[in-house]
């Protein structure tokens, strides 16, 4: 997330940039500290980009060479002692396919690491999916969006597997996951902050919980009848509503949704995850689906490009049908529109794919 909890930043010129990420840079600046490129000595070649998972801090296996400098040097932060290039992660891209469900992410065109995350599993009674964008403005945000996605995943599990009512569950796991957050923070001057956005889809509806501008899309099925209230009156909606300040913009009537996101201020965040968030107040919705269809979980680096819920429907039609193949088409489309974020989507279809005896019995 760019945007995210405005910081300062003086006036920069085009002389002033990273020649690998674009990122503002001081004269006499030796490293760029986005992306940790060498300043001194030409334009630094692009990273690659591992499109493999193997160990959860690749940069921490014995004599792994700098992607820049070929050095033997790679520290526990993911930095190359010798240049100080900051080493690709795990996270650039990944692509999932959890029985049925579809998942996507990808670090972007702009940055050099991927600080979103989502956490997606299965339970007798449906699908739980949880997606967190880290707000780059604040220390480790990478750290901040891994932990409330997996603690978010893991309390709604443990909730819902126990019985509780979906709404109370989803408030129980905002509030673990913002806690872990939390428990991050050096200080409440040094505090990693995240967004945050759950979905639970059963076959009698779904809920949603969040907190920030990560956000969850009802997509009708074209043969799905049209819905009353809100809505593009196609049958797609938009299920959250942002934390942001274009989002209270819209809420309090003062601005068009196309006027607010085209303010400098529209993507200021008014609610997050972290220690400096003050008091919580996640949000949660119970949506009854008239019909088939799918549901789309995503970060800021998807609906930048598709904000509107029949636009991003007609970018994924086949989102029941092909939940995968519509996760990875997504983000292809927000990283051909310029990718200026990470990007981070989860398709699950609606009605949910049942469980078969045999995955039961695992």
């Amino acid at each position: 997330m760019d945007d995210g909890i405005p910081h300062p930043d003086g006036a920069r010129t085009d002389e002033g940039a990273c020649p690998r990420c674009g990122s503002a840079v001081e004269p006499g600046d030796a490293f760029c500290e986005e992306c940790g490129a060498p300043l001194r000595g030409g334009t630094a070649p692009a990273a690659a980009v591992p499109r493999a998972v193997a160990a959860p801090y690749p940069w921490q296996a014995p004599a792994r060479a700098c992607v820049e400098c070929g050095a033997e040097a790679i520290g526990a932060d993911g930095y190359c002692q010798r240049c100080g290039t900051r080493q690709p992660g795990d996270r650039d891209h990944l692509e999932l396919d959890v029985a049925g469900v579809g998942a996507a992410s990808d670090k972007g065109l702009r940055h050099s690491r991927n600080e979103d995350a989502m956490a997606v599993t299965r339970l007798d009674t449906g699908v739980v999916a949880v997606v967190s964008d880290g707000v780059s403005s604040s220390p480790r945000p990478e750290d901040a969006s891994q932990a409330a996605a997996d603690t978010g995943l893991a309390v709604l599990g443990e909730r819902l597997s126990a019985g509780d009512d979906p709404e109370a569950a989803t408030r129980a796991a905002v509030e673990r996951a913002a806690a872990s957050v939390t428990d991050l923070a050096e200080s409440e001057f040094h505090a990693p902050a995240c967004t945050y956005v759950s979905a639970y889809v059963t076959s009698a509806g779904i809920t949603v919980g969040w907190v920030g501008d990560s956000r969850a899309y009802w997509l009708a099925d074209d043969t799905a009848p049209v819905r009353e209230g809100p809505g593009d009156g196609s049958g797609s909606v938009l299920l959250t509503e942002d934390d942001s300040w274009a989002g209270r913009m819209v809420a309090w009537g003062v601005m068009s949704e196309q006027e607010a996101q085209a303010d400098a201020k529209a993507h200021v965040l008014t609610g997050w995850l972290g220690a400096d968030a003050g008091e919580l107040d996640p949000r949660v919705r119970t949506f009854v689906p008239p019909g088939p269809g799918a549901v789309v979980v995503c970060s800021d680096g998807l609906w930048n490009y598709l904000p509107e819920a029949d636009t991003l429907r007609a970018a994924a039609p086949d989102a029941r049908i092909d939940p995968s193949g519509t996760a990875a088409a997504l983000v292809r489309r927000a990283l051909e529109a310029g990718g200026h974020d990470n990007v981070t989507v989860v398709v699950v279809p609606f009605p949910p794919p049942e469980q078969t005896n045999r995955e039961r019995e695992r």
